[in-house]
């Protein structure tokens, strides 16, 4: 269920490093814990963020939830397909549910591989 392939961060996102890309999105935790999302905002193309950054926002029928940035660089593409249908993120978190994509501007830091991120879900009463 957790990707080995994949880092992630203390608030649920993952990060898939490509080269000197980094595609990002929630966790199957995350979107789980958040029910059915009805909204998805991505940061625009562009946007340079900050590891911590926040990133845009996930809303579901239960709850509104934060997206950070887990790492440093400037947007270069976002998933459009959400804005009409943001369930795919429910169906396919790891794939097609992707939120976005940036160009990386320094080396990734703090990332939790998936056995640690294991961990801090199994340490979170879940």
């Amino acid at each position: 269920m957790i990707p080995q392939d994949l880092r992630y961060t203390a608030s649920h996102e993952w990060v898939r490093i490509d080269g000197d890309d980094a595609i990002v999105g929630i966790t199957h935790f995350a979107q789980q814990q958040l029910g059915d999302l009805t909204f998805v905002e991505t940061p625009a193309v562009g946007t340079r963020l900050a590891p911590g950054q926040e990133a845009g926002t996930v809303e579901s029928v239960k709850a509104a939830s934060e997206i950070y940035c887990p790492v440093a660089g400037e947007v270069v593409a976002v998933n459009t397909e959400l804005e009409t249908s943001p369930e795919i993120v429910n169906r396919d978190p790891y794939g097609a549910g992707w939120l976005f994509r940036v160009r990386l501007t320094a080396p990734p830091e703090g990332l939790m591989d998936s056995a640690a991120y294991t961990a801090h879900i199994a340490g979170q009463g879940h």
